[in-house]
């Protein structure tokens, strides 16, 4: 496969640069499985890829849990459990209200920081409210068979596009819960303060708003407004020494601005990341440019940094699932700078979205639409 050609600005230098994406060398197995090749990074770290679950439909997380389970969302709205080597059939909750089709389905599943005690599971998916589709957060009791005590703790009160809705969760290290939300296919919402939609959301674990957010008190703002400014996020990770956020998100599809501009942002209390007023290299006082950007478009899905002992050339550094690029991507990053950056797997498995740690410190990877039914597979290492 020809390597494709990115147009990527906002490395160290903030120098517009071209580069190759590359798929990472391949060692024994040459054109077979891809199970049976091994991949090397840039950095040096040898691996390959193990197969651990397949036949799943859309994948859009993977949420490894401390006692071995695997939790997958599916998008058509299965939640699946893998578990001992083993994939559940059914679907292990239902969620009231849930809306499928297109891009609407079961987003992100977090637990609680206090999982261990209190068994909170934290669900983001669309539902149908009052006429409209809305980006919905429940919380649910996970009994060891299954969801249960279901609570609505956010509807996030958009309208717009059946499209973009985020729906991505993280708790940060301060105990609270973040979302982003798309701006369903409209162009003014992301930078209006009194609507959601375009932004990402800071609450309480109950769906509350905590009083130290960056618009409590401002007149006509929502008060659970994070950040604002943002397009269609999908993604978002801690970092594991600053905790500062970082997100990947989708850029312009050519019908609202030229396409491509697909960004990695650091995402900071009260910022303006500037959509629809600039974009791709663009750049305005008081507004937030990217980080990097990437031109044609590589539609980032997932993302998530790596603080496991498995690669030890991978300490801290931020990976990002793509759909359109089909590839996964390694980021260094110091603060707002991307340092350095590399594209694995271009076009070895497809589309992926879905990305997790599991508890043995092993990377996983979810497809997303690969046609043949998709799959999870395991980051292995290669001495």
């Amino acid at each position: 496969m020809a390597a494709r050609l990115y147009m990527i600005a906002g490395l160290a230098a903030g120098v517009g640069i071209l580069a190759f994406g590359c798929g990472g060398s391949g060692g024994s197995g040459g054109t077979g499985s891809v199970e049976g090749t091994v991949y090397t990074s840039s950095t040096g770290q040898k691996f390959r890829l193990e197969t651990i679950a397949t036949g799943l439909n859309t994948i859009w997380d993977i949420q490894p849990m401390p006692d071995g389970r695997i939790f997958i969302t599916e998008r058509a709205g299965r939640l699946r459990v893998w578990q001992s080597g083993q994939l559940n059939t059914g679907s292990y909750g239902a969620f009231p209200g849930i809306a499928t089709g297109g891009q609407k389905g079961l987003f992100d599943i977090q637990p609680h920081p206090n999982y261990a005690s209190n068994k909170f599971q934290y669900v983001a998916y669309s539902a149908s409210k009052s006429g409209k589709f809305v980006t919905r957060v429940a919380r649910f009791t996970d009994t060891g068979s299954g969801l249960s005590n279901y609570t609505v703790i956010y509807d996030a009160d958009t309208d717009g596009h059946d499209k973009h809705y985020g729906g991505r969760l993280a708790f940060g290290s301060d105990g609270k819960l973040y979302l982003t939300l798309g701006e369903r296919g409209e162009l003014t919402p992301a930078q209006d303060l009194d609507r959601v939609e375009g932004k990402f959301l800071r609450l309480n674990d109950d769906g509350s708003i905590p009083g130290d957010n960056p618009f409590v008190g401002v007149g006509g703002a929502k008060p659970e407004i994070f950040s604002y400014g943002h397009r269609n996020p999908q993604s978002l990770a801690f970092h594991p020494i600053t905790g500062k956020i970082y997100s990947a998100e989708h850029g312009p599809s050519g019908n609202d601005a030229p396409g491509g501009g697909d960004e990695i942002n650091m995402v900071e209390a009260g910022k303006n990341y500037g959509w629809p007023v600039i974009h791709h290299d663009q750049t305005q006082a008081g507004m937030e440019s990217p980080m990097i950007q990437f031109t044609p478009a590589t539609a980032p899905g997932g993302c998530a940094f790596y603080s496991g002992n498995r690669y030890a050339t991978w300490q801290n550094h931020l990976f990002v699932c793509n759909l359109a690029g089909q590839s996964l991507q390694r980021f260094s990053v110091n603060g707002s700078q991307v340092v350095e950056f590399e594209t694995l797997l271009l076009g070895k498995v497809g589309r992926l979205r879905g990305i997790g740690i599991d508890k043995d410190g092993y990377l996983l990877i979810g497809t997303s639409e690969r046609g043949d039914g998709d799959r999870v597979y395991r980051i292995v290492p290669v001495p």
